[in-house]
C-alpha cells in the first residue's frame, strides 16, 4: 500500500510562497523550483538500495554503503515536469530520464498523450515521475497507467502543489504508490485550475507566459 506525504518543511513551504508570487521572474522561479525538487527528492529517495563496497581511507580500509547503479529512472510529465528533473539529478546523477507527454483538452480537461520515451529495462527500476502541479489528477493517472504497461510497479509521484480533488483522485486510482506533495491547496476553480496555485507552472519555468 502506498502512502503519501506532505512536506512540512519551512524550507519547502517559504520556496513554494516566492513561486506564487507572480513578481517572481523566469529564472528565480526556474531555480526555486529546482531546490524544492531537491528537497523533495531528498525525502523520496529515503529507501534507494545500497550495496557494501570496499573504501581505503587514510586511516584504514573499510566496508561501506553506495548506491546500487542502474536502479532509478526519472521520469518527467512534459513539459512542466522537466522543470524539476535537475534537481532530482543533483541528488542522484547517474539516473535514468525518460519522458512522458501529456497535454490537457482545454475543454474535457482531460490529458492525451503525444509522447513517450522511457529508459530500456524500466521494469525493473524505481521510477520517479515529477509533475509541478496535480490538478484534477488526470494526467498523473494517465502517465502511472501507462507506465504500469510496461511492468513497473515501484512509482514515486513528486509534486510541488496539489489540490484536494487531485490528490484524492490520484490515490484511489493508484493506492499502491508513493505520493510527495509539497503543499495541497485550496481546491481547484471553474476552470480545473489549482487555487491559490501558482498559475502555469510550464508557462513560468520556460518564460512562455
Amino acid at each position: 500500500m502506498g502512502k503519501t506525504f506532505i512536506m512540512d518543511h519551512p524550507l519547502v513551504k517559504h520556496k513554494i510562497t516566492l513561486l506564487r508570487d507572480e513578481t517572481t521572474g523566469t529564472k528565480e522561479f526556474r531555480t526555486l523550483v529546482e531546490e524544492i525538487s531537491m528537497l523533495m527528492g531528498y525525502e523520496a529517495l529515503r529507501d534507494l538500495p545500497t550495496e557494501p563496497v570496499k573504501v581505503k581511507t587514510p586511516i584504514t580500509e573499510t566496508v561501506q554503503p553506495m548506491l546500487t547503479g542502474g536502479k532509478l529512472a526519472i521520469v518527467p510529465i512534459l513539459r512542466a515536469g522537466l522543470g524539476m528533473v535537475s534537481g532530482l539529478l543533483a541528488l542522484v546523477p547517474n539516473a535514468k530520464v525518460g519522458h512522458i507527454g501529456l497535454a490537457r483538452d482545454e475543454e474535457t480537461h482531460k490529458p492525451y498523450e503525444y509522447y513517450c520515451k522511457l529508459p530500456k529495462a524500466v521494469s525493473d527500476m524505481t521510477v520517479i515521475l515529477p509533475d509541478p502541479m496535480l490538478a484534477t489528477g488526470g494526467s498523473a493517472i494517465h502517465a502511472i497507467d501507462f507506465i504500469k504497461t510496461k511492468g513497473c510497479r515501484k512509482i514515486k509521484f513528486l509534486c510541488l502543489i496539489a489540490a484536494p480533488e487531485g490528490l484524492e483522485a490520484l490515490q484511489k486510482a493508484h493506492p499502491d504508490i508513493d505520493i510527495y506533495v509539497g503543499n495541497v491547496d485550496e481546491g481547484l476553480n471553474e476552470n480545473s485550475y489549482i487555487v491559490p496555485g501558482l498559475g502555469d507552472a510550464g508557462d513560468r519555468i520556460f518564460g512562455t507566459l
